[in-house]
């Protein structure tokens, strides 16, 4: 083969590489960027979202429930939980996008993957109808904050960290010190009012006295047929069930279309970066709520 012949095959070679390149990266951002709410010529379907892995951010659960809310070709929301849950404030926020979706008129479907646990449960509670799989884990009410303190580490390397504050708990929670009984008796008020509010929000979703959930919620897990027993949902059933469900909620006969919001860029980088820390420093970064199940 002469050498025009490579230099040919080498050029050809690495035009097709560039447009197989361009071809993967044009349908990576369309499935990520592109906003399927603005098709309306599919007739009417089910918004679909999904909640996976732990709860960091809730921007773009927010984004994609609202771009829902707004198609009108989108008569109900089915949403599929597979969460441990995570922190407390952007688990609040999916919560209460959820709860004013409903309020305004929209059903909402929670299907329950193989875990929906704490925070994952916390944002399933506001649905019209809660299907979990009978093996799906759930529950797990509760609160937990926790953080490290390396003081017996650094006095063993000879380290000392020196921290000027304007009052005593500016550094509650530093890892350079010990807890005293003060800062566990402030922080215990803390977890505590958190833990009343998740009460309160299961109760009133729930229709259950907050009495009775104190019962079992006392951070213990359960299956998806205990949760029934219990209250937490309303029946056992699978993804399959779940579709059939929100199709009847709002009308659709047959096998309902999926309508989905795709993700943005920026959105996977960021949920892709703050669960990978969250995976590896869990809550050891600073003292912060979570709702979660380990």
């Amino acid at each position: 083969m002469s050498r025009k012949t490579v230099v040919v095959l080498v050029v050809v070679a690495a035009a097709l590489s560039a447009v197989m390149l361009g071809l993967l990266l044009a349908f990576f951002i369309a499935g990520y960027t592109s906003d399927v709410s603005g098709l309306k010529t599919w007739g009417k379907g089910l918004g679909y979202v999904e909640i996976e892995g732990t709860i960091v951010d809730a921007t773009e659960t927010v984004r994609q429930l609202k771009a829902l809310e707004n198609n009108s070709q989108v008569k109900g929301i089915l949403i599929r939980v597979n969460s441990p849950g995570g922190v407390t404030a952007p688990s609040h926020e999916i919560y209460e996008e959820i709860r004013r979706i409903r309020d305004d008129g929209l059903p909402i479907t929670v299907s329950m993957g193989a875990l929906a646990a704490s925070g994952g449960y916390y944002v399933s509670a506001p649905a019209t109808r809660i299907v979990a799989n009978p093996q799906t884990l759930t529950g797990s009410i509760g609160v937990i904050m926790e953080f490290p303190v390396v003081k017996g580490l650094m006095d063993k390397v000879g380290v000392k960290f020196e921290v000027v504050k304007s009052r005593v708990h500016k550094d509650i929670g530093s890892p350079f010190r010990d807890m005293t009984d003060q800062d566990r008796e402030l922080l215990q008020d803390v977890v505590a009012d958190a833990y009343d509010q998740f009460v309160s929000v299961v109760s009133t979703e729930r229709k259950l006295p907050e009495d009775s959930v104190r019962a079992f919620a006392d951070g213990r897990i359960m299956t998806g047929r205990q949760a029934l027993a219990f209250g937490l949902v309303d029946t056992l059933g699978t993804f399959e069930d779940a579709k059939r469900i929100a199709a009847s909620l709002c009308g659709i006969e047959g096998e309902p279309r999926l309508i989905r919001v795709g993700r943005r860029l920026n959105s996977w980088l960021r949920d892709l970066l703050l669960g990978n820390a969250e995976g590896l420093f869990g809550g050891f970064g600073f003292p912060r709520l979570r709702y979660i199940y380990y």
